[in-house]
């Protein structure tokens, strides 16, 4: 009978310790797991922060299933209620909690970088550094000095945990598949362009309007004047130089001696000055049959085209009255000159 009894209690407190601990009786829990946790320190980490009730227990079926070596590391997310097998089992498959990085079409590396810190799966630093390396590119198959124009914009699964270069490798691969494709290439070079030209250029149609109507219109405009060895006077290139990236260029921007800035240099900037969407790419694949030379801004979406100087100056004009109107003098950005 005393045998009886102490089994029973056995049973009972083991019945107990396998019951959620209150806190997960709340609400679901986020734990991480570091990789140089062994089973018994796991089972501690588990306890501290309320997920597991019993150490001990924990321990042992990890022990009896065969699974006490094998326990995943990674960031997990305990759902309310859980009882201790059901958390053993999620270490045990390694089913990590995901986080969905959203790349806009135009976002730039630090842009992107900034979200993967935000989201606590590495450093922006890093991501800036490893992205913006020649090496890391060429290891991509990517000819340019950085994998700038070359991530896809879309929506990525990524975990805590994974390699900075993991997750670029996915948003290259991303934009081979969409945008990079063979006949892509093709198409590009009937226009006179590599597959670099191509991006790059698509990045600033990319950056100069969000309205779909307008990108082959611009992209058309900024190949009339490449092919008059015109300056595209892009404000988005000063604006990347500057790392002003969504406010207006000053005029003291526009004179600054660097590489991207399309107002003092002819031709296209060494690279792309963000990440274009298919659309933008397929803008400058299949441009607008226009003789448009000039655009300037008439609201906050939309553009004004002109063929000559003359009349791109009153559109300039009417842009500056348009934003005297509806600004306040306090916070009027300087007004952007003609292109010429």
């Amino acid at each position: 009978m005393a045998c009886l009894g102490i089994a029973a209690l056995a049973a009972v407190g083991v019945t107990l310790a396998v019951r959620p601990p209150p806190p997960l009786e709340r609400g679901a829990r986020t734990v991480e797991i570091p990789a140089t946790f062994g089973v018994l320190g796991i089972a501690r980490h588990l306890a501290e922060q309320g997920v597991i009730r019993s150490q001990v227990v924990f321990v042992g079926l990890a022990v009896l299933r065969g699974t006490a070596r094998s326990l995943k590391a990674g960031e997990y997310e305990v759902p309310q209620g859980a009882p201790l097998p059901a958390v053993l089992e999620l270490l045990e498959t390694g089913r990590v909690k995901p986080h969905l990085l959203v790349l806009p079409e135009g976002f730039t590396l630090r842009d992107l970088a900034r979200q993967i810190e935000a989201e606590g799966i590495a450093p922006a630093g890093d991501v800036v550094r490893v992205a913006g390396s020649p090496r890391t590119a060429w290891s991509f198959g990517i000819e340019s000095d950085s994998l700038e124009g070359y991530l896809f914009p879309d929506t990525y699964q990524v975990t805590k945990g994974m390699r900075v270069e993991e997750i670029l490798g996915r948003m290259v691969q991303r934009f081979r598949d969409r945008a990079g494709t063979a006949d892509v290439v093709v198409r590009a070079r009937l226009r006179g362009l590599n597959l670099h030209q191509l991006v790059t250029l698509a990045s600033i149609v990319e950056k100069e309007t969000a309205l779909a109507a307008e990108r082959p219109i611009i992209a058309r405009v900024f190949l009339n004047r490449l092919q008059r060895d015109m300056p595209l006077q892009a404000d988005p290139t000063v604006a990347y130089a500057m790392a002003k990236e969504g406010r207006p260029p000053t005029r003291e921007d526009l004179q600054v001696d660097h590489p991207f800035n399309t107002y003092k240099n002819r031709g296209l900037p060494p690279g792309p000055i963000g990440n274009p969407g298919r659309a933008a790419i397929d803008a400058v694949l299949e441009p607008a049959n226009v003789p448009y030379l000039y655009f300037v801004a008439i609201d906050d979406r939309t553009h004004h085209f002109s063929t000559t100087l003359e009349e791109h100056k009153q559109a300039v004009e009417r842009y500056r009255q348009y934003r005297a109107r509806t600004r306040a003098a306090s916070t009027l950005a300087p007004a952007k000159p003609p292109m010429l």
